[in-house]
């Protein structure tokens, strides 16, 4: 596996960033960044086949792909294409998480650019999962511990190929740059700006600790709606 060269934030803060879920890192934001409440993560439903894999946290590396018709190019420009964005992806700050929009619009996951063979190279390449609205497919075969978000399942490639790399895309609703910090499960993905990074696991605690009256008595064979105002009351005072 390609050793991932060292990113601008210490190993210590994506560890860190690694032991919440995506929808606690969003709670954070709103703590930290609260500006960024309507933007920076995704807002339509992907799919995702692991579920049960743990949140991942790396930078990102964005292409286009298109599967309704052919690139035009000939063979040999298209495979110097391909070799070019693969060497994209394995280089840079890390770990890296890909983002991949697909550009056919209204038949985005048309043919699916991921499967068996994309998520094989693209682990050995130092990602850690993908994040696309385009589609995936062979499943069982996918590379083991290598998270998938997609915009769905489909069984063929078509005439997909890479557009273009390294530039803005926006997947379900998120615009991510190359090298934007991404954090991803089950639920979606997020933007973390690198300047509030660090904050956030502080945030998360709080978010916790503010939780705890409120799910205590909820989850308590006493619950009363007054014992609920009460434990709303106190977990506003908690700072």
């Amino acid at each position: 596996m390609t050793n991932s060269a060292t990113g601008p934030l210490p190993a210590s803060v994506l560890e860190a960033l690694g032991r919440y879920d995506t929808p606690t890192i969003c709670n954070a934001m709103e703590i930290v960044a609260p500006e960024r409440r309507l933007i920076g993560y995704t807002t339509r439903p992907l799919v995702c086949p692991f579920p049960n894999l743990p949140p991942i946290v790396g930078y990102a590396r964005t292409a286009t792909i298109r599967a309704t018709m052919a690139s035009g190019l000939p063979a040999a420009e298209q495979k110097a294409r391909r070799l070019a964005y693969y060497d994209y992806v394995g280089t840079g700050i890390g770990p890296r998480i890909s983002v991949i929009q697909d550009i056919d619009g209204p038949d985005a996951g048309y043919g699916a650019f991921w499967g068996e063979v994309n998520s094989a190279v693209h682990r050995a390449l130092g990602c850690l999962g993908v994040v696309t609205d385009g589609s995936i497919r062979d499943i069982p075969q996918w590379a083991p511990d290598f998270q998938a978000l997609a915009g769905t399942i489909g069984p063929s490639h078509a005439h997909v190929h890479v557009s273009e790399f390294g530039h803005e895309v926006r997947v379900a609703g998120m615009s991510v740059r190359s090298d934007d910090l991404i954090h991803a499960d089950q639920h979606g993905a997020v933007v973390i700006p690198l300047d509030v990074a660090a904050k956030l696991p502080e945030a998360a605690e709080l978010c916790g600790r503010r939780e705890t009256p409120i799910l205590d008595i909820a989850r308590s064979p006493s619950f009363t709606l007054e014992k609920l105002k009460e434990a709303m009351a106190r977990s506003s005072e908690i700072h």
